[in-house]
């Protein structure tokens, strides 16, 4: 009989407290981190740097103000947001240090590498690019090739701290390199006879072929090596991510990026 009660009571025990387990309310959730998304909503502005050097996507006028492909873009994404945009001129060297520390997107051609993946995230690709040389019209079969640069008679030149040193650095050890520090400038360095060959984007020689009569992109079709374009974005941040990819995604399909595209590059 005692083994009956017993037995009894801890049914009831444990009936208890299933019951006490299934009425206790249950935890509050942890509170989701703010995204960047929301400080730039509070705040007003959207803070973008960039170098202001790069044209067509970013180029730095005389008169103090930005103007470009991607200065445009960022207009857009403010005005989707409802904020203005306050542009934080920076450089090649500087950017990503810049960026952390100043700036919620980082534009203005800015190609896709692992070493900036690992400071920041990256929106999706919004153009394909890729290295290849710009010289004078003259000299076109000359430099068609890694190998017909990379001579020590041929003087390459390149803007410093970006992708087109790197590139330069490693394919061109024989060459004789000068890091010019305008890339604005530089490409009348090849005009003047003072460097044969830089190396850089397709869309970025294309563009300067029309600006600098007597330089010919090479080959911008078949470019030596593959590359990307797309923002800088807070590293772990995927909540702004998402939104900028979705606006970058609905601009397209507008037609808007287009547009914008044909007015810097046509």
């Amino acid at each position: 009989m005692k083994r009956i009660v017993l037995a009894v009571l801890c049914s009831f025990s444990l009936a208890g407290a299933a019951h006490a387990q299934t009425d206790a309310p249950a935890p509050a959730p942890a509170s989701a981190a703010q995204s960047r998304l929301d400080e730039i909503l509070s705040r007003g502005t959207l803070r973008a740097c960039t170098t202001g050097d790069y044209k067509p996507y970013s180029y730095y006028r005389p008169d103090g103000q930005f103007e470009g492909i991607d200065i445009d873009l960022t207009q857009s994404l403010a005005k989707s947001l409802g904020v203005k945009v306050e542009f934080v001129k920076t450089t090649w060297s500087h950017l990503m240090d810049d960026f952390v520390s100043k700036c919620d997107v980082g534009v203005g051609g800015v190609s896709t590498t692992l070493d900036r993946q690992r400071r920041a995230f990256f929106t999706q690709p919004y153009a394909v690019d890729g290295k290849t040389p710009i010289v004078r019209c003259a000299d076109v079969d000359k430099y068609q090739t890694v190998a017909q640069i990379d001579q020590p008679s041929v003087h390459v030149i390149s803007n410093p701290g970006g992708t087109n040193e790197r590139f330069a650095k490693a394919f061109f050890p024989h060459a004789n390199l000068t890091i010019y520090p305008d890339n604005v400038t530089i490409f009348k360095q090849i005009l003047a006879g003072k460097a044969d060959v830089m190396v850089t984007d397709a869309s970025e020689t294309l563009l300067q072929q029309k600006l600098n009569p007597g330089l010919c992109s090479v080959h911008p079709d078949k470019p030596f090596q593959y590359g990307e374009k797309a923002w800088l974005l807070p590293r772990g941040d995927v909540v702004f991510q998402q939104y900028v990819d979705q606006w970058l995604h609905l601009a397209q399909a507008s037609g808007e990026y287009q547009t914008i595209w044909d007015k810097w590059l046509k």
